[in-house]
């Protein structure tokens, strides 16, 4: 086997996942997908029919988003008939495991040259669109586990971790100020495209659309907890709520504390992102000059129900396949699908904060499901540029009970 480089990394702004609100809400996800192709095959000067494959993630694979995704997109993107494209769905962490895959192909001969990446348009596809819930309706695996919802699983982590309404809002605020300050200082600038609307050739959207940089410790205090009334929903067979169901298998908790709220958990909104990774010996006979090359990846299952504290073990799962441990690591990329998440996995590793989301994560930015891994994935490089470091980790925590976790290196 030999290394798998990452030759670019390119990404739609990110915009509000609200019908009508927000500035993408009028693009077909295809067209968003393929705008972000051609955008990174501009910028890279190469001919798409050296493509292997593309390969994207996308959570809610039906209707707009149905029927292979991206192929439609690479048809939509006008590249060559003979390019191939598959869709995956592995939930949050789609786009870091479309790159993966990527990475698996040409660092095993089996490509030289692959596009990888994702897509997700929340303001076409709410969360849970396709109807399949926490388990597809299945009866009979809900005698083995009940899963709950995300939210239940977030607030429970907070109880069992005696993580704070005050810790999570200050998680909160520095998401937003660190993404504020990106912002200014023009940090997201190398990976961004403008998207145009693909009839008229306007501009759409040009930077990210859901931060909040006028986001005060006051304003988020005011939220509600947005899972108590969740909580109190009975489904169990007799009656039991889902805060029940989580207390039965975690009664140390006693009682949950709903501690999370619109304010620091995940935005909602539509993007796009994709990386193209080559072989070496691609990136030799080609010439070209990789950004990174992928050190180590790795997934992880854990506990279904309380499903979101995969990222610290998965990590140490990569680190360990390099020999390195969590302070080996300069940045780190934790996925902010709520806040209690990133602080777990940074207090379970030992990280210093000062080297984590140091651009904001998904509750500033937002978290287009599917694209959100391979967005990641081109910060840390960016920001790797920027600052002259070698080494950055990305982790996500996924539905059901799943991590995965990349280890990337700047050439």
């Amino acid at each position: 086997m030999t290394a798998s480089y990452i030759i670019d990394a390119v990404r739609t702004p990110r915009g509000r996942g609200k019908m009508g609100k927000g500035a993408l809400t009028g693009l077909h996800p295809q067209e968003l997908l393929a705008q972000t192709l051609n955008a990174l095959q501009r910028r890279g000067g190469w001919d798409a029919r050296e493509v292997g494959d593309v390969i994207a993630g996308c959570v809610s694979q039906v209707n707009e988003q149905g029927a292979n995704i991206a192929r439609n997109a690479v048809l939509a993107a006008g590249w060559p008939l003979d390019v191939s494209a598959v869709s995956l769905n592995r939930f949050c962490g789609s786009g870091l495991q479309a790159v993966n895959f990527g990475a698996m192909g040409v660092a095993s001969g089996a490509m030289d040259f692959v596009v990888t990446g994702g897509v997700e348009s929340m303001s076409h596809l709410s969360l849970g669109a396709d109807g399949g819930g926490q388990d597809g309706g299945n009866v009979r695996l809900r005698e083995r586990v009940y899963q709950v919802p995300q939210g239940i699983s977030a607030d429970l982590i907070a109880t069992l971790e005696g993580i704070t309404r005050e810790d999570v809002d200050a998680w909160a605020l520095r998401s937003q100020r660190q993404a504020a300050r990106a912002i200014e200082e023009n940090r997201f600038a190398k990976a961004l495209f403008a998207v145009k609307d693909p009839a008229t050739g306007a501009v759409l959207l040009e930077r990210d659309e859901y931060p909040r940089p006028d986001t005060t410790a006051q304003g988020l205090a005011a939220l509600k907890p947005a899972f108590v009334a969740m909580g109190e929903t009975a489904v169990g067979p007799n009656g039991e709520t889902l805060d029940g169901i989580a207390l039965a298998a975690y009664p140390r908790a006693k009682r949950i504390q709903h501690v999370h709220t619109a304010g620091n958990s995940s935005g909602i909104v539509d993007g796009a992102a994709v990386v193209a990774l080559a072989s070496e010996r691609y990136v030799k006979t080609q010439g070209l000059k990789p950004r990174a090359r992928i050190r180590a990846m790795a997934t992880l299952g854990t506990e279904p129900l309380l499903m979101l504290t995969a990222p610290a073990p998965v990590s140490e799962k990569a680190l360990r396949m390099v020999g390195m441990k969590a302070r080996d690591i300069d940045l780190w990329e934790i996925n902010e699908a709520f806040a209690a998440v990133v602080i777990q996995t940074t207090r379970a590793l030992g990280i210093d904060p000062e080297r984590v989301n140091v651009n904001g994560g998904a509750i500033a930015l937002g978290h287009p499901l599917g694209a959100t891994g391979a967005m990641l994935l081109g910060t840390a490089l960016d920001e790797l540029e920027r600052t002259g470091k070698q080494t950055a980790l990305i982790t996500m925590c996924i539905g059901g009970g799943q991590g995965i976790a990349t280890i990337i290196e700047r050439v």
